[in-house]
C-alpha cells in the first residue's frame, strides 16, 4: 500500500526527495533552500530587505539575494562549465548596494543564474568535474557532486542568517 505524500509544504516550497536517484535528490534539497531564502524575502518592503537588523553586522536580506546570484554564477558558470563571466552585480561577494535596485530586480537576477545554472548541470554527471579558479584553494578539481553539496551547505548557512535577519525586522520566524 502506498500514500500519496504532497509535493510541496504548505508555505509553497517543494518537499526535497527522500528516496531515489542521487542527482534528483541533490537538485531538490538545492531548490528547497532556494525556495526557503525566496520566502524569507516575501512580503518585505525594499527598505525592510536593505535593513541591517542584526548589529553589528551589515549582513542585509537584499544583500543576501545578490550574494547568492554571485554563488550560483560561480559555480556553476564558472567552476562547473569553466566560463569566464564577470560578476552579476559589478564585484565578487554581491553583498554591496546599490540604492536604485529593488528587491524584485535582485530576485529577477538571482533566477536568471539559477535558470542558467540548470541549463549547466543538464546532461552532465555528478562525476563531472570543473576547476575552481580562485579563492584559498584556487586549481582545486571539484565533481558536480561537491559542488552540489557545498551549494546545499551554502544556502542552509545563508538561510539561518535570513532567519536572524527577518525575525529582527518583522518578527516573522518558522521558515
Amino acid at each position: 500500500m502506498t500514500t500519496d505524500t504532497p509535493h510541496t509544504l504548505p508555505d509553497g516550497r517543494p518537499i526535497p526527495l527522500a528516496t531515489g536517484a542521487e542527482l534528483p535528490m541533490l537538485e531538490s534539497w538545492l531548490d528547497f533552500h532556494r525556495a526557503t531564502l525566496e520566502l524569507k524575502c516575501a512580503g518585505l518592503d525594499d527598505e525592510q530587505v536593505r535593513r541591517a537588523s542584526a548589529e553589528p553586522s551589515g549582513l542585509t536580506l537584499l544583500g543576501l539575494v545578490q550574494h547568492l546570484a554571485e554563488v550560483e554564477r560561480n559555480w556553476f558558470q564558472r567552476v562547473v562549465a569553466g566560463l569566464d563571466v564577470p560578476p552579476v552585480f559589478g564585484e565578487a561577494t554581491g553583498y554591496r548596494l546599490d540604492p536604485a535596485r529593488t528587491l524584485e530586480d535582485a530576485l529577477g537576477v538571482w533566477r536568471r543564474e539559477i535558470a542558467r545554472g540548470r541549463e549547466i548541470v543538464a546532461g552532465r554527471s555528478l562525476d563531472d568535474t570543473g576547476r575552481v579558479m580562485e579563492g584559498p584553494v584556487p586549481g582545486m578539481e571539484v565533481s558536480l557532486r561537491w559542488v552540489f553539496v557545498h551549494m546545499i551547505e551554502e544556502y542552509a548557512r545563508h538561510n539561518g542568517h535570513a532567519d536572524i535577519l527577518r525575525e529582527r525586522i518583522d518578527g516573522v520566524t518558522g521558515t
